[in-house]
């Protein structure tokens, strides 16, 4: 049975830091590629970093580009997010993600998602 679960949400500051960490079992962890997504009440889900399986490629939202990293540890079954500089409009619930196929994750499509964890910016 395939879990993926997310942590390291909560509540901070504009302009403070979080780092979200996914773990994901059941599943051959480097066999997916994996995102992080985000989706606030009314809007709609929006990716905000994916990594293609071993890391050689990325992609980031426009608005986290030079604030976030995303990064994993294969070797752990890890997906990690590096938040910095977070802004009060960031609120919303983080998802992570995996996908086999590259265009498939940056199409927004995930074989398997984690419940998500909230992260809120208060101004």
């Amino acid at each position: 049975q395939v879990q993926v679960v997310e942590s390291g949400g909560g509540l901070v500051q504009t302009g403070g830091s979080l780092r979200l960490s996914c773990t994901a079992s059941g599943l051959n962890f480097d066999d997916y590629c994996m995102g992080w997504f985000r989706q606030a009440p009314g809007q709609e889900r929006e990716a905000v970093a994916l990594m293609s399986r071993w890391g050689g490629s990325s992609y980031y939202g426009d608005s986290v580009k030079g604030r976030f990293t995303i990064s994993r540890d294969n070797a752990e079954k890890m997906l990690y997010l590096q938040m910095k500089s977070l802004k009060p409009e960031e609120t919303a619930m983080y998802y992570c993600a995996a996908e086999v196929v590259w265009r498939g994750i940056l199409e927004g499509r995930g074989s398997y998602w984690g419940r998500g964890t909230q992260v809120t910016v208060s101004s």
